[in-house]
């Protein structure tokens, strides 16, 4: 349960302009699609595709570490990761068994003759899009385990994009026809709530001592 009084204290402390900014962007978010990727090897592509939630409005972020166990490169992240949500998993079946908890399908992106087309792509289900490593793609747990396939459609030559464009390209896509249909798929009151908290928290300094100072001053 959040408590309002200590978010209007620290939202007290932020400027209109960024308070505003704050309810703008937590206005387009979502979470009927969340992204995951699996064992991504070059880590700018993973803080590269967090960018690309964070730009186009997806909150949260599943990161496999199951066999390089990489970090987020905050310098190519430029900041999203304090306004997307990172959940990390050490094993893909961890993974998987935690979205389909949250009655997420599971959509392996890949470039298979079987695939669905990106703008046939059944947008009212909530789905989890599944990107894979850079050289060997998803894994076979990933692909046996899938619950659909999505391919971007391609006329060229090549045969596969770099996971990071593959990323933006779908979810550019997808969030872009979400907005103009009629699917609930905005966050709830409670996780806007949950959110201007922490983007609060995470844009003052020092904001454990003044946290410290708050229930001090107003013990529960």
């Amino acid at each position: 349960m959040i408590d309002l009084d200590y978010l209007a204290f620290l939202e007290n402390i932020l400027t209109e302009n960024r308070k505003a900014n704050f309810l703008k962007v937590l206005e387009n978010r979502t979470k009927h699609f969340t992204v995951a990727v699996e064992d991504v090897y070059q880590m700018h592509n993973t803080s590269a595709v967090m960018r690309s939630c964070e730009v186009f409005g997806i909150q949260e972020l599943n990161v496999i570490e199951q066999r390089f166990g990489k970090r987020i490169d905050k310098e190519i992240a430029l900041g999203a990761q304090k306004w997307v949500d990172i959940n990390r998993f050490d094993s893909v079946s961890g993974c998987l068994s935690d979205l389909k908890s949250k009655g997420y399908q599971i959509i392996a992106t890949t470039p298979h003759e079987k695939d669905c087309m990106l703008e046939d792509f059944d947008i009212t289900k909530p789905s989890a899009l599944f990107f894979g490593t850079e050289k060997e793609g998803l894994s076979k747990e990933i692909m046996d385990n899938a619950d659909g396939f999505l391919k971007i459609p391609m006329v060229g030559f090549t045969e596969s994009l770099n996971i990071s464009v593959s990323a933006a390209i779908i979810i550019q896509s997808l969030t872009n026809r979400l907005r103009r249909s009629d699917i609930d798929w905005k966050l709830t009151e409670e996780e806007i709530l949950v959110k201007r908290l922490l983007w609060a928290k995470n844009s003052i300094k020092d904001v454990k001592r003044i946290e410290e100072r708050y229930y001090q001053d107003n013990p529960r």
